[in-house]
């Protein structure tokens, strides 16, 4: 049974330090979030990169990932320190070798306990979508061969792969967004409608930059077969709906940090599919870039000055 809100126990420094450690694009992003919501995609974020170190944990077998993951959801009813044997064995034989992914496993029960201590209504929306995301990863786990190598079949194999770890987080971030946000409720069917979408883009924009380290490690995601260009146009049509999302929540009038996350992590995935299609397979923004990215970002939503909205010094 689901536990009743209560006072957060785990103090936003440490989230922010687990998602510096573990995360590239959302670390940088999600402080942009207003409160509740930044407090609860943080934590969001934490319980599915967990399940994500499991699905991808290359020191362990094919059984041992899957009973992983299957714990984790069982976890996830159960007292935060239910969990310190789980993470009491990644520390004795490690799922991988990202030392930030292991201290993200070591806190797992600091996690579980500030995720108890969500609104209910947001733990629902976490957990249901959570659990979701597990199943479509453990079925991708299962058809991996003994020694964890997974090879995707075509273009559609790739879709449903992207939508199982990644659509089905936008799917869940839009139901944390509207969550108490008035404002959005003419433009829930619309968002709802991208918001897979928008996960799909970010993830096969993250499958490109990381093709020759995931091929090294037994991963396959872009099929044999399938031409480069044919995965950056799909990469392109999502990331239009992504922009599509994003131009939705600026036209609502809602929050602005609600609506520059979403625009940030918008405009870095359709920079980095931009310098994917001239330099290739694994190519990635610099910093100076990601800089560039966010000014740009900024610019487009500062409010325009009063001269432009046709106001006088007198008015």
């Amino acid at each position: 049974m689901l536990r009743k809100g209560r006072l957060s126990l785990f103090p936003m420094s440490v989230i922010d330090d687990l998602l510096q450690r573990t995360s590239r694009t959302f670390a940088l992003a999600i402080p942009l979030l207003p409160e509740p919501t930044r407090n609860q995609v943080g934590i969001a974020y934490l319980l599915f990169r967990i399940a994500d170190t499991f699905e991808d944990a290359v020191l362990w077998t094919r059984e041992r990932r899957l009973e992983a993951l299957t714990r984790f959801v069982e976890l996830l009813d159960q007292d935060p320190t239910a969990a310190e044997a789980l993470a009491a064995e990644c520390l004795r034989e490690p799922p991988l070798e990202h030392a930030g992914y292991r201290e993200l496993l070591a806190r797992m029960p600091l996690v579980l306990r500030d995720f108890g201590a969500l609104p209910l209504i947001a733990r629902v929306a976490v957990r249901r979508h959570l659990v979701r995301s597990i199943d479509g990863m453990k079925q991708f786990v299962r058809r991996s061969d003994e020694q964890n190598r997974l090879t995707l079949s075509n273009i559609e194999d790739l879709r449903d792969y992207c939508y199982s770890v990644a659509g089905i987080v936008g799917e869940m971030l839009t139901e944390l967004y509207l969550l108490d946000r008035a404002e959005l409720a003419a433009s829930a069917e619309e968002l709802r409608n991208r918001a897979a979408s928008f996960g799909e883009g970010l993830q096969l924009v993250n499958i490109l930059k990381d093709a020759p380290r995931d091929v090294e490690e037994g991963r396959v995601y872009i099929p044999d077969g399938v031409e480069l260009h044919a995965v950056l146009d799909l990469t392109g049509q999502a990331l239009t709906r992504a922009e599509e999302y994003v131009e939705l929540l600026r036209r609502a009038g809602t929050a602005p940090g609600l609506v520059t996350f979403n625009a940030f992590i918008a405009g870095l995935a359709r920079s980095n599919l931009g310098i994917l299609a001239t330099r290739g397979l694994g190519a990635k923004l610099s910093r100076s870039e990601v800089a560039s990215v966010a000014a740009e970002v900024a610019r487009d939503l500062a409010p325009p000055p009063p001269s432009s909205l046709g106001l006088s010094n007198a008015d």
